[in-house]
């Protein structure tokens, strides 16, 4: 065999031409065969290229909706369980300022757009049926059963332009609400989606979607793809009927390098030819283009790993037979928190949640034996950190179909964030389900539209209310007829429990037999509501179940937005409010006992809250007492502080907080200011409150006692009086005791010595005696006499006199006197002074007191008598000043005032005009005051009430 080949070889070295020839076709052949290879190698890359681009495209795509369609999630939440939204502009907002793409927020109950913001601009698509609208004919809308999330268009808007939908149907207790659609503007998402950084010098974008119903496919972007010719790669979005086109601007064809590959290949074919002697004496010429191919293959496997690692997502190769990881990228170790030496020579079920391991196994068995091509499914994995995290996996083989794999590869993609979703979604539909259920009131959903147009045929609407009542008065059988009119499109359970009744078609058909008659009223007031477009109404009214029992109810009921001028969609809750009715009652009933309890005591009641220092409760007595209104006293903040007399406020007051301070209750009398001035005296009443042993408030009763202080005042002073009467009676008897028993004395030995005289003269003597003791006798009986007269005198007579005139008369009267003793009187006392007082005792007031001054003059000296006007202690006084002898007050203090007390030498003294004097003073209620000094003078105060 050896010798064999060695021959073919000499033959053909022997024929270079032959040789030249063969290695020329074998050169050819091989530039043909790597032109075409390396035109295919080309066509790739530059398609690998293109779904490079158009990925990031589709993810731009994905990552703005995704942060949209979160936002459906959101709004599912404001729309309670009487499926009304709440909060929607404020949600709608937030969302639209938080995801700039969103040119709209939609709502749709029924499949019928009611709620929109912003509304500027999108009017048009208020009240637009998605389900019936042969404006959006063709689009899925009617396909309420599919609960997942779709993505709509893009079509021409209502509200004008073109846009796409992001639909999410709402589902309330298994029964389909409506929509939730997020309206984008086509032209904002491809801006998100960044189309204009594609190279439009290479390549055109084409969005195309596709009819659910025709099937036809429908593309929006200007250029017009022909799918027979262009060379293009394409991604169907999820959720939609979507399709993303990247189509090159020059088809692949033949490549220059492939031209000049081919030119190249023949020039090298014909110079190999022709050389191949030579060639074949050098093989390191050879050598160096087997290089230069496997260089040229390295580079290939290069561009190969860049994307591998660079890939946002995870790619794993894998050994066919075992399941065990080759190649790993970047994408997949940070998923999971390991290094790719950690994670190298693990296989597909490693790093699998123990769950979901037989599964894993299971599809990768079926990939092995050919029963399936490729698989997808979704599992999770255990991080390096412990946690757990949810991946979409999808394997598919490397090679072509008709070949048996050596190896897979696997495309992992993070979805833990979807699945957190999900679950999110699935808790609020099971809380909003079960609050539904679990509600306690009574809730319709009611149409008022044929209501609505009656009375609009009535000509009732927007009239004065007090006319729409008194057409109902009169019209009773119209009443009945609107009742008939309401149309109920929906109740929940507890409607049918509080009419006790089975079924809601029973409510219904027992409608008018459940209104009662004492609700008719109740029902007409709904009436003239509706006649002035009212939007929310409430009343108390009573209704009648099934078994006639009467049953009083809460009634309110709101019109749906979007129905204002219909009335087709009204939400009214009946709450069953029977045992609070009968509660309050009871409570009124009691509230009403206690208050004319109150208001029948004799005295103000009140209560303190020390947690609000606020009166929280005073009675209507205050009115009467005080003056003043409930409202002011318990208003008006320091009311009650502000209205005690300022002579008792501080002693009140610090004698209250000292009490509040030992928790002591407390009886306390003051005097408080009335509203029209008048002080009274009240008697305040206070119990400490007391909770935990700690002072929570006050409570009182402030009880009138001013004419029981002026009957006692009155007492006092009449006891006082009749005190002051026996003391002058006692010192009265005293007087005529002592002066009588005197004079009669005298008189029994006058006539006993006249009995004893034997001559005539020596009788006359005695009797001269006699008449000499009599005259005195009958002195001390005047002077008695005039005492009595003081003392008894009770209804004197008082009228306003000028002090001025009555001093000018006593000086009148002694102004012999005054002449002879050279006496200078001194008048300080204003000429306009007036004074309450009797005459007569005036003018001896100030006799008695001026005529003494004159009489017990000093003899060194000549006489001068003051008369001053002054004030003391609250009280006027006539103040009269000498500068006479004077009197030992420490030795006669206590006699000065008394009947015949004389105190100096002057024959003229009697010991009766102080005493006199005094009598009268105090018989007009003043009182009188002496401060003398021996040989200096003396000074009385006459305090004159």
């Amino acid at each position: 065999m050896k010798e064999k080949w060695v021959t073919f070889i000499k033959w053909f070295s022997n024929r270079p031409t032959i040789l030249g020839l063969l290695i020329f076709l074998l050169c050819i052949c091989g530039t043909i065969f790597v032109s075409i290879t390396r035109q295919r190698v080309l066509a790739e890359s530059e398609e690998n290229k293109m779904n490079v681009v158009l990925k990031d495209i589709h993810q731009n795509f994905e990552k703005s909706l995704r942060d949209s369609y979160m936002s459906t999630f959101e709004l599912g939440l404001i729309i309670n369980d009487k499926g009304v939204p709440e909060n929607f502009e404020s949600i709608s907002k937030e969302i639209i300022d938080e995801n700039p793409i969103i040119n709209s927020v939609q709502l749709a109950p029924e499949g019928i757009i009611k709620y929109i913001y912003p509304l500027e601009g999108n009017e048009k698509a208020l009240s637009l049926n998605l389900l019936k609208s042969t404006y959006l004919k063709g689009y899925d809308f009617i396909n309420t059963k599919n609960k997942n999330i779709h993505f709509d268009g893009p079509f021409n808007l209502k509200q004008g332009g073109v846009g796409i939908i992001i639909r999410q149907p709402v589902y309330k207790q298994d029964t389909f609400w409506g929509f939730i659609s997020l309206v984008v503007k086509f032209e904002t998402l491809l801006k998100s989606a960044k189309i204009a950084h594609v190279n439009h010098d290479k390549y055109h974008f084409q969005f195309s979607t596709k009819n659910p119903f025709t099937q036809e496919e429908r593309f929006f972007m200007p250029y017009k793809i022909n799918l027979g010719k262009d060379n293009y790669v394409t991604y169907t979005m999820p959720n939609s009927e979507w399709k993303l086109y990247l189509i090159a601007k020059q088809p692949y064809g033949i490549y220059p390098l492939t031209y000049l590959t081919l030119i190249i290949g023949f020039v090298l074919s014909l110079i190999i030819g022709f050389l191949s002697v030579k060639l074949l004496k050098k093989p390191q010429a050879l050598e160096l283009l087997v290089d230069a191919q496997l260089t040229d293959i390295s580079n290939k496997k290069m561009k190969f790993k860049a994307f591998f690692e660079q890939a946002t997502i995870g790619f794993i190769i894998v050994e066919a037979d075992t399941g065990d990881f080759l190649e790993v990228n970047t994408k997949y170790c940070e998923m999971l928190g390991y290094t790719i030496e950690e994670v190298t020579g693990k296989n597909l079920a490693f790093f699998t949640h123990p769950d979901d391991v037989a599964a894993c196994f299971e599809n990768f068995r079926k990939l092995k034996n050919g029963a399936i091509k490729e698989y997808k499914d979704e599992k999770r994995y255990i991080t390096k950190s412990g946690s757990i995290i949810w991946v979409s996996i999808n394997v598919s083989p490397l090679w072509e179909s008709d070949k048996k794999p050596s190896s897979y590869i696997a495309f992992i993609k993070d979805i833990t964030l979807n699945k957190q979703s999900q679950s999110l979604i699935q808790k609020s539909e099971i809380q909003f389900k079960s609050l539904f259920e679990n509600s306690l009131v009574p809730l319709w959903e009611e149409d008022f539209s044929e209501v609505k147009n009656r009375l609009a045929e009535l000509d009732l609407m927007n009239k004065d209310p007090e006319l729409v009542y008194s057409y109902f008065n009169a019209h009773p059988e119209e009443v009945v007829n609107c009742i008939s009119l309401v149309k109920i499109i929906n109740v929940n359970y507890e409607c049918l429990k509080l009419h006790k009744v089975k079924t809601k078609e029973e409510l219904i058909t027992n409608l008018n037999e459940l209104v009662d008659v004492s609700a008719i009223d109740d029902i007409k007031r709904q009436l003239v509501a509706i006649s002035q477009n009212v939007q929310k109404f409430k009343i108390d009214s009573r209704i009648k179940n099934k078994d006639g029992e009467l049953r009083d109810i809460h009634l309110r009921w709101n019109v749906i937005k979007g129905y204002e001028e219909t009335y087709e969609r009204v939400i009214l809750s009946t709450e069953d409010i029977t045992e609070r009715k009968t509660s309050e009652n009871i409570i009124l009933e009691s509230q009403e006992k206690i208050k004319s309890i109150i208001n029948t005591i004799d005295g103000i009641v009140w209560e303190y809250d020390f947690k609000s220092e606020k009166v929280t409760f005073v009675s209507t007595k205050v009115v009467e007492i005080l003056g003043y209104s409930v409202k002011e006293y318990v208003e008006i903040p320091f009311f009650w502080e502000s209205k005690i007399h300022p002579e008792d406020k501080d002693w009140v007051i610090e004698f209250s907080s000292c009490s509040d301070r030992k928790k002591q209750s407390r009886v306390i009398e003051y005097r408080m200011i009335t509203k029209n001035e008048k002080t009274i005296w009240i008697r305040d009443i206070v119990n400490v409150v007391l909770k935990n042993k700690e002072i929570i408030g006050l409570r009182g009763i402030m009880i009138d006692i001013t004419n029981m202080k002026e009957a006692e005042e009155d007492l006092n002073s009449s006891l006082y009086l009749v005190k002051e009467q026996n003391k002058r009676l006692l010192n009265f008897s005293y007087i005529v005791s002592h002066n009588l028993r005197s004079h009669t004395s005298n008189i029994k030995s006058i006539v006993s010595l006249v009995e004893t005289e034997e001559t005539e003269e020596e009788r006359h003597e005695m009797m001269n005696l006699l008449k000499t003791v009599s005259n005195s006798l009958d002195e001390t009986m005047d002077h008695l006499n005039d005492v009595i007269n003081i003392n008894t005198n009770i209804n004197l007579v008082t009228k306003p006199l000028r002090l001025n005139q009555y001093i000018d008369t006593v000086k009148a009267i002694l102004s012999e006197q005054i002449q002879l003793s050279q006496t200078s009187i001194i008048n300080d006392i204003p000429d306009d002074l007036m004074v309450n007082y009797n005459p007569a005792y005036l003018q001896s007031v100030l006799y008695n007191l001026i005529s003494n001054a004159i009489r017990y003059r000093h003899s060194d000296r000549k006489p001068i008598i003051t008369l001053k006007w002054i004030e003391e202690n609250n009280q006027n006084a006539l103040e009269v000043s000498d500068n006479g002898i004077g009197i030992d007050l420490i030795k006669n203090g206590d006699k000065i005032f008394g009947m015949y007390k004389t105190f100096s030498s002057n024959v003229d003294s009697k010991g009766i005009g102080l005493f006199i004097t005094r009598n009268q003073i105090e018989a007009m209620g003043g009182s009188i005051t002496v401060a003398s000094e021996p040989t200096i003078g003396t000074t009385f105060k006459i305090y004159i009430k």
